[in-house]
């Protein structure tokens, strides 16, 4: 059992232990029980959060709105038109206000230094709901359904495909390091982890006995993993210009029935999510329409295959990010 985490920000992983991130697993799981057999656990009645979105989002949002209301608070929603942080009113005065009002700020946005001062000025936890460097809360939901499905995780394969520098992928490197789950970054080689995080994280997995891969090989990199992982190839926020140069670098680390093929024959199938898996949104159109692509990043038949397990993960944000309030609220 760690030390109590009430009060704490969870801004990243690298901030807490081994035992810290079970323990908010172990949570999540009494939590996921308790809303499967419709016990109420209103715990934190008469608290009221805020979050704060500069990126919208489904998951995000809905996790934390469904789990602030099961845990009995008030919940408030301030979208990318509602605040006036960094333009009528600094970020240092906006968590000051925020902080007198509110027992807990979520944030989503952009700079992982923005998440970081608001913390410092706030006086209340702040929750890291996705910036630019980092996504803990998505880890947290990850593992879950991982251990869900296999049982265990350490020693597990994990491999992320594709754009292994943005946030996702910095995120998996660390909780696979911290929990002992050996990680492969597969992608193109422009395209790999900041190294000075890649040394951070293989330093702690040394400790854990896990390690930590990078490669532009996608048939060794997929060989006998357990888990395949990937995410769009366009970031929320990156320019439209951006797509022709990104499906040219990453079309070759799709995940398809190949890749799925080279791995286990038990292993699953995970995406953050949205996912452009067929022709059924906006920009999967228009992509197709520009450069006659059906499919992006993963293909439809994977997405919806019986290794696929992203409603599961989509599902378990609610009851990680519920154990994290509490946790950090109680």
């Amino acid at each position: 059992m760690p030390r109590s985490l009430s009060g704490r920000s969870f801004l990243k992983l690298l901030d807490f232990t081994t035992e810290e991130i079970q323990y908010l697993l172990e949570l999540a799981k009494d939590f996921k029980r308790m809303k499967r057999a419709g016990t109420v656990h209103k715990y934190l009645t008469g608290k009221n959060i805020v979050l704060l979105f500069e990126k919208t989002s489904t998951r995000t949002r809905c996790s934390f709105e469904v789990a602030g209301n099961d845990l009995g608070m008030g919940v408030t929603y301030l979208d990318p038109g509602s605040s006036q942080m960094g333009k009528k009113e600094s970020l240092e005065d906006t968590a000051k206000v925020l902080g007198r009002m509110f027992d807990g700020i979520e944030y989503r946005g952009f700079d992982q230094q923005i998440v970081e001062d608001l913390a410092k000025h706030a006086g209340v936890p702040v929750w890291n709901g996705l910036t630019t460097e980092f996504h803990p809360t998505q880890m947290l939901a990850d593992v879950l359904t991982i251990e869900e499905n296999f049982g265990y995780y350490k020693g597990l394969k994990m491999v992320f495909m594709g754009d292994a520098r943005n946030n996702v992928a910095n995120s998996l490197m660390v909780v696979s390091a911290k929990l002992g789950i050996n990680f492969v970054a597969c992608g193109p080689k422009e395209n790999m982890p900041d190294e000075k995080l890649v040394a951070t994280c293989r330093e702690i997995a040394k400790e854990h006995g896990c390690t930590i891969t990078l490669t532009d090989d996608v048939k060794e990199g997929t060989k006998n993993a357990d888990v395949i992982y990937t995410d769009i190839w366009v970031s929320m926020g990156e320019p439209d210009e951006i797509w022709e140069q990104r499906i040219k670098l990453l079309s070759p680390y799709q995940v398809n029935d190949a890749v799925m093929a080279n791995a286990n024959p038990t292993a699953i199938f995970l995406h953050c999510l949205p996912s452009f898996h067929d022709l059924e949104t906006t920009i999967g159109k228009d992509i197709h329409k520009k450069f006659g692509l059906p499919e992006m990043e993963v293909t439809d038949k994977v997405f919806r295959g019986p290794q696929s397990k992203v409603f599961d993960e989509a599902e378990n944000r609610m009851h990680t990010i519920k154990a994290v309030m509490y946790a950090t609220l109680k």
